[in-house]
């Protein structure tokens, strides 16, 4: 059974692949699979990045086969290798965990001094609505650093990904203009999502990139936009459960998005 607040608060929506359809509403988040399934290491999905952008133009995931680090922005695919390079990702590749919106910002807030990592977290968070569920987010502008990792490609059988990321290769970009993209998912939703920002950065120039494990913005645009709906496309063997908000399972997720 699914927790009552995931169907009454964020309005989840399972279906499977025969069963998606392009979507253009906006405020609307859809989603590939779930982190649950990539922790246990289910790294092969059934979407096509081509059937991924009739979903949305924003976002952020990753590759079968655990393959780097994906960013979503202004419509365009681009994948983070282990070593932060990035390249244009094949519209006929498929992902095994991604989440998309079409993007309509409904809050806005700039930044004209530098702020740390948690300051900006503050910051995006006092400018959510009250009752505000769910939000992609959206940073624009000038980094003093973005602490940033990405992760090799896997081979069967698959390691778990709390595992995977003891291999990531975590490196700095320094002095940056660039896009940093993502959500934030309610406690509640973790094992399906990833509670609290998730986020992904890809520099002005399109060359590098990776998921953020910090970040030290000096001058940005943050706008955001908020949500209540979350589609969920559900691969084979992957099911939409009630998140198992474990210790185990947090912890895993810890390592997983923040570990570095």
């Amino acid at each position: 059974m699914l927790d009552e607040r995931l169907v009454r608060a964020l309005h989840v929506q399972s279906l499977r692949e025969e069963e998606l359809h392009a979507e253009r509403e906006p405020h609307v988040l859809f989603q590939a699979s779930t982190i649950g399934a990539l922790l246990d290491g289910a790294y092969e999905g059934d979407v096509t990045f081509a059937e991924l952008a009739e979903h949305g133009d924003l976002g952020l995931g990753t590759l079968n086969s655990l393959d780097g680090e994906m960013i979503a922005v202004d419509g365009s695919f681009y994948r983070a290798d282990v070593e932060g390079a990035i390249n244009e990702v094949d519209p006929q590749r498929r992902t095994p965990f991604a989440v998309l919106t079409w993007f309509t910002p409904t809050a806005e807030v700039r930044l004209d001094e530098p702020v740390s990592h948690k300051e900006l977290m503050a910051l995006l968070d006092e400018q959510l609505a009250g009752g505000t569920v769910a939000c992609a987010v959206r940073v624009d502008g000038s980094f003093e650093r973005v602490h940033a990792r990405s992760v090799p490609r896997q081979s069967p059988p698959y390691r778990g990904l709390a595992e995977v990321v003891s291999d990531q290769h975590v490196f700095d970009l320094a002095d940056v203009e660039g896009t940093m993209v993502g959500f934030r998912f309610p406690d509640y939703s973790e094992g399906i999502e990833v509670s609290g920002y998730h986020l992904h950065f890809i520099t002005a120039d399109r060359t590098r990139g990776g998921h953020v494990l910090e970040c030290h913005p000096t001058r940005a645009v943050a706008t955001i936009d908020a949500s209540t709906d979350l589609h969920v496309e559900l691969p084979p063997g992957v099911d939409l459960s009630s998140p198992q908000a474990s210790l185990e399972t947090h912890e895993a997720l810890n390592r997983a998005e923040h570990w570095g």
